[in-house]
């Protein structure tokens, strides 16, 4: 997000895009670009999403300054609606906080179910979130769900059991915990693999579905019985 040297969670998910032979991620929040400028400065090519029409113009400097055109492309946008990108196009999402903005429960399930729908099978998600052993939650003023308002900004704070409710299609790797920051920040690195299990069911029976709708429908509930 924010500073002037790669995050320690993008540090470890370069090593994770590495081994998984990772060519193609969207890093959803980029903040400033830091995260991005490393992944593109280590030959991943990268789409840098934020809301911020300022972010995305500091970002667009950083990769011209450090001639990165080739490997970085940058787009102003909203993670609430659906991403604009095809369906099973991304090797990786990354993300180092977004998840800890002010969405709710229903955004974080939409932004999931987007996630999962651009990845690639066997793609990754990997993000960050700050917990609930962190010396800010509940503090501040409580607004609804896991959402506290602090100074002004809105931060969502996650258990393990939150996380774990949104891997829907996914198959969680791993959760780690760490600290950044001198305050500290207390976090989870999170790695959620796309389910091959789930996809390749849905194509079964997506298929049996076409082989059987010429049938008469008493013979396919025999089929069903059988």
């Amino acid at each position: 997000m924010f500073g002037l040297e790669p995050s320690l969670p993008a540090k470890k998910a370069l090593n994770i895009f590495k081994e998984n032979k990772y060519s193609k991620i969207v890093e959803l929040g980029a903040g400033l670009g830091r995260d991005s400028i490393y992944f593109g400065k280590n030959s991943i090519n990268v789409t840098a999403v934020d809301y911020s029409e300022n972010g995305i113009k500091v970002i667009n400097e950083k990769i011209k300054k450090e001639n990165l055109t080739s490997s970085i492309s940058t787009l102003k946008f909203d993670i609430r609606e659906d991403l604009p990108f095809e369906s099973n196009s991304v090797d990786a999402c990354y993300s180092h906080m977004l998840y800890c903005m002010a969405l709710t429960q229903k955004d974080l399930d939409k932004l999931n179910s987007e996630i999962h729908r651009i990845l690639k099978p066997g793609g990754m998600n990997i993000y960050t979130v700050r917990n609930t052993d962190d010396g800010d939650y509940k503090k501040g003023i409580h607004r609804g769900e896991d959402l506290y308002e602090i100074d002004g900004f809105i931060i969502h704070f996650f258990s393990k059991d939150k996380i774990l409710n949104l891997t829907n299609g996914f198959k969680n790797l791993s959760i780690d915990y760490f600290e950044e920051g001198s305050f500290p920040r207390k976090l989870y690195f999170i790695c959620n693999k796309k389910n091959w299990k789930i996809i390749l069911n849905f194509y079964i029976f997506s298929y049996t579905l076409e082989l059987i709708k010429d049938l008469d429908q008493q013979i396919f509930l025999s089929l069903l019985l059988f």
